[in-house]
């Protein structure tokens, strides 16, 4: 070849990346596009503006830095990112018959409203006479790669993580080269070397997310050396909320600007090497292959229906009162305060401790009463590392709908969880400092403190921070009840 258009989506790095790489191999001149896709961002436009009209999305404000890193790269090896704001079907022809491609190579996306978008964008370059190329990338193994012993789909994930031991080898993990000749980044002509269209102008507002998650690959590096020095801790730290105890690359992952081969190929070797942390780290990632499996596999999720059927026959939840109760857990007001400083963590910071991520889905669902869906979309919204294919699994995973999920029956105490993993209180003095003079044993459950602590503690429940909105108890009675058109299935 001597064009090709390397069309970025969730793959936003310049090292490892398998389209690129096939591009840099099979092409002279290699040009980079990111569209930011009218239909995804759109819809991300509605609910509560700023004083300028804008919407607060720490997620455009990520990219677009992040893409700004690839194109002061590109541009230092001759080279430039063409970044658009409009429809991929529309934009991606344009550019590469205007750059003259012989082809536009792209990585896999599993989920089927992009699935479908690819194929559009395949069948309208098919009419220019440029070819259209996509590779696996952003998981080691993909779709029906790794099968049962009667060759159909896992279900359950500890025999699929096993199989996927057992099949990974090193040409799995091996990376991609990504080193271009001189000139093999070719300047983009001045007719399509555009301005990048800025935050405000896409209807968004800058978050100051770099403030405390550093994007691009430089961040995730930089987040990554961080983690390696504390990975054989991994397993203890992991479920403690108030230290730093897990690896917080998750956002840097979902949005490709760091490579999972890199990452699994770091917690195999620690992990050979005999430490706990990387086994149990590498297990999180193989969860993430395991979901994203699941969706491609049965990508019905992606509707908004549980993997398990019948649990689709739960009547939750529903009218005034349950939008009065499903407020006051988005807004952190339920009086349990576990439940509450998580809330408050993800609101403030679009990021939320995955302990804590089972925690609240399990209050929602079992405490409340609420439906799981409802929660999954609160989470699409206001989670930085938003992937569909792990929010729904880990929603459906707490409300026993999913593959694998917990049994029905279980349900979390957020009293004794926060005992638990929150023993001294830190975590929820963080978020609710109204809390703060509390001891370490009434913080958990403030009802049950005497008025003299409350007192001197400056707290007046009901009005400096709200009585449980359920009984606990009470709740889980009713959850049985709730569960048992399932039981039997269960």
């Amino acid at each position: 070849m001597q064009k090709a258009l390397v069309w970025l989506r969730r793959d936003l790095r310049l090292y490892d990346q398998a389209a690129l790489s096939h591009a840099l191999k099979e092409s002279k001149q290699v040009w980079l596009a990111f569209v930011f896709d009218t239909d995804i961002l759109k819809p991300l436009l509605k609910g509560e503006l700023d004083a300028n009209g804008l919407k607060h999305d720490r997620r455009v404000d990520f990219i677009w830095q992040g893409l700004a890193q690839i194109d002061q790269s590109l541009r230092q090896q001759g080279g430039g990112l063409i970044v658009r704001f409009g429809k991929p079907i529309e934009c991606i022809p344009k550019i590469a018959q205007e750059l003259g491609a012989e082809a536009v190579l792209t990585n896999h996306d599993y989920e089927p409203s992009a699935i479908a978008r690819d194929q559009k964008v395949s069948n309208a370059l098919e009419k220019l006479g440029i070819a259209f190329e996509s590779f696996k990338d952003q998981v080691i193994f993909e779709k029906k790669e790794i099968l049962t012993n009667s060759n159909t789909v896992f279900s359950i994930f500890t025999p699929y993580k096993n199989n996927w031991l057992k099949t990974l080898q090193e040409k799995d993990l091996a990376a991609y080269e990504c080193t271009a000749k001189p000139g093999q980044f070719t300047p983009i002509p001045k007719k399509l070397d555009l301005a990048f269209p800025s935050l405000d102008s896409m209807g968004f507002c800058s978050t100051g997310i770099e403030s405390y998650l550093p994007p691009g690959s430089e961040g995730g590096q930089a987040f990554l050396e961080d983690f390696l020095a504390r990975i054989d801790q991994y397993q203890i730290g992991r479920d403690f909320p108030a230290i730093k105890g897990v690896s917080y690359l998750s956002t840097h992952l979902r949005f490709g600007m760091l490579s999972i081969r890199g990452l699994v190929r770091e917690a195999h070797r620690r992990m050979l090497a005999g430490s706990m942390g990387a086994t149990i780290w590498l297990s999180e990632l193989i969860w993430r292959d395991f979901y994203f499996m699941i969706l491609s596999n049965h990508p019905r999720l992606a509707d908004g229906v549980s993997f398990k059927p019948d649990y689709d026959n739960i009547a939750w939840e529903s009218g005034a009162q349950a939008k009065k109760l499903f407020t006051a857990w988005c807004e952190g007001k339920t009086g349990y305060p576990l439940v509450d400083a998580a809330m408050h963590q993800l609101n403030q910071s679009g990021y939320m401790h995955n302990r804590l991520r089972m925690v609240v889905a399990s209050f929602l669902t079992k405490d409340l009463g609420i439906d799981w869906r409802w929660g999954e979309a609160y989470f699409a919204e206001h989670l930085n590392d938003f992937e569909l294919s792990s929010n729904n699994g880990g929603w459906q995973w707490a409300s026993s709908s999913g593959c694998d999920a917990q049994p029905y029956f279980r349900i979390f105490n957020p009293i004794t969880q926060s005992e638990k993993f929150d023993s001294e209180g830190k975590f929820i003095r963080r978020y609710l400092p109204q809390l703060e003079k509390l001891s370490k044993k009434t913080i958990h459950a403030p009802w049950t403190a005497g008025h003299i602590e409350l007192e001197a503690a400056g707290i007046t429940l009901g009005k400096d921070y709200p009585l449980p909105i359920v009984d606990h108890d009470e709740a889980r009675k009713k959850t049985l009840v709730r569960y048992s058109v399932v039981k039997k299935i269960a």
